[in-house]
């Protein structure tokens, strides 16, 4: 077997993964799978228990997402494509709040058995306000599909598949695809000429024959193989054996922090992971299935689909709780792929956003300041260290190349947009990084409303833009002490006159 492994991607390579990124609208996706909720519960913990030795949470808030296969339709949706979800749930309040989670998804059009054999799986993850994760309690009763139900199964897949790009098994062993559904599925696909992805479960994967993908992770695919997986050539090993029993066009292995392998013919393709730091590897399977899936019906090669869905889950990881990723996100990251550090700070209006939501179901308090930026000196630094100690979390609002020519004049930035984001997301006070093409951040803060408001003490309340609308609604205003005779347009006067006093 011809083992490579890849690093950093040509630009050739970003370019052609952009543009296969660009196809994911539109493409309509079949989901079969295992649903369930997945409930978030954030509490205090300040106390162990006088009963026994476990912590005390008060608990402050909770949130519940679509989980199992129902998170593989909600990234296929965050994703720009149409999905078509069939699933199975149980006749009880769970199962209700599914179809009602299910019918706020846009783009994604459900079919759901609801089976009275059944109950509907809730997993519940409790956290500590800072993010910890302290206890997961699992509601379910794992019962195969009845004859009825997998009957009306089958003839939901048989009246979607002929309009579907590519199909999905999202199989979590809750019974949805551990009968003969999987493989009654791939029969028809493999009739219907459209390909198959698997996320699988257990140890027996004989229904799963026939398929094009399957994605299991390490230890899935050790326990599928009862091999040991010591080292890339024995995973690949394993992969390569379970690719000819199956008879499927190839085997990708998760491996959490370790990145992915890719297995198809002779080949074993290594891609080392693209996060920096991992927050919650929750789902992080499904946005991975999703990506990969989408990139092979939008024309891509096993590798390409690979790298995008190992970029995803570089992206998801990074995220507390269940959450998904959004083509903005992905194309993010490849534009900002060679700068250190930017892939995970970086972000548009709509990813601020989405954090600043996260960040306020966490109780964390949201810092902004904005500037140019445009060649880092020591007051910026202290600037964005006192900024950030009034707050838990700090956004940095950076005008676009645009945006400074019209404020600072022709010549102006010295360093373009990229450059300087990419110069400002390494620094460790600041955690998102969002460039804005106005004169003023005005929009930006009346969308992100932080609850503090940070700028240099050479402005004046009344001088700053967005003062008015933070303290509108109990927000703070700072004004950070200054570093005596630092400024940007200071420094790029000095090195004119030090250029012009050069003599050839």
């Amino acid at each position: 077997m011809i083992a490579k492994a890849h690093d950093e991607l040509s630009t050739d390579d970003l370019a052609a993964l952009t543009a296969l990124l660009g196809g994911f609208a539109g493409r309509r996706v079949l989901c079969v799978g295992d649903v369930m909720v997945d409930r978030s519960i954030y509490g205090e913990v300040k106390r162990i228990s006088p009963e026994a030795p476990v912590p005390i949470v008060r608990i402050t808030r909770e949130s519940s997402e679509l989980g199992g296969a129902g998170n593989v339709a909600r990234n296929l949706a965050a994703l720009g494509a149409r999905c078509a979800f069939v699933t199975a749930v149980g006749d009880d309040r769970a199962g209700r709040e599914v179809g009602n989670m299910l019918a706020r998804l846009t783009n994604v059009e459900p079919y759901l058995r609801v089976s009275r054999q059944r109950e509907t799986t809730i997993k519940s993850r409790f956290f500590s306000l800072d993010g910890h994760h302290l206890l997961r309690a699992d509601r379910e009763s794992v019962v195969t599909v009845s004859a009825d139900d997998l009957a009306d199964l089958e003839r939901a897949v048989a009246s979607q598949i002929k309009d579907a790009d590519a199909i999905i098994l999202s199989d979590y062993g809750k019974g949805v695809l551990t009968g003969t559904l999987a493989a009654a599925v791939i029969a028809m696909a493999r009739k219907a000429g459209k390909p198959v992805v698997v996320d699988p479960k257990g140890a027996n994967y004989d229904r799963y024959a026939g398929a094009n993908v399957i994605t299991p992770n390490r230890t899935e695919l050790a326990e599928a193989t009862g091999l040991a997986l010591d080292g890339n050539d024995a995973i690949a090993a394993a992969a390569g054996a379970l690719r000819r029993e199956l008879g499927v066009d190839a085997v990708l292995v998760t491996r959490s922090g370790e990145g992915m392998t890719l297995v198809s013919g002779a080949n074993a393709d290594h891609l080392p992971a693209e996060t920096r730091e991992v927050a919650d590897v929750t789902g992080a399977g499904d946005t991975v299935v999703a990506t990969l899936t989408l990139a092979l019906a939008s024309g891509g090669t096993l590798l390409q689909a690979a790298r995008l869905a190992n970029v995803a889950a570089g992206v998801v990881v990074g995220r507390h709780g269940t959450a998904v990723v959004t083509q903005q996100d992905i194309a993010t990251v490849l534009r900002q792929s060679g700068l250190v550090g930017a892939d995970q700070k970086l972000k548009d209006r709509s990813g601020v956003l989405a954090c600043v939501m996260e960040w306020r179901r966490q109780g964390l308090k949201v810092g902004f300041t904005n500037g140019c930026f445009d060649l880092i000196h020591p007051g910026h630094v202290s600037l964005l260290s006192q900024a950030r100690a009034a707050c838990d979390r700090l956004i940095v609002g950076l005008n676009s190349d645009e945006s400074v020519r019209r404020l600072k004049g022709e010549g102006r930035p010295v360093q373009n947009e990229a450059a300087r984001a990419a110069v400002m997301a390494s620094l460790s006070p600041v955690d998102l990084v969002v460039i804005f093409s106005e004169d003023t951040p005005l929009a930006l803060v009346e969308a992100l409303r932080p609850d503090v408001l940070v700028k240099g003490a050479d402005y004046t309340k009344e001088q700053i833009v967005g003062a008015e609308v933070v303290e509108s609604y109990g927000g703070r205003v700072v004004l950070a002490s200054l570093v005596a005779a630092q400024s940007t347009t200071a420094t790029i006067a000095a090195m004119k006159s030090a250029k012009s006093g050069v003599k050839g």
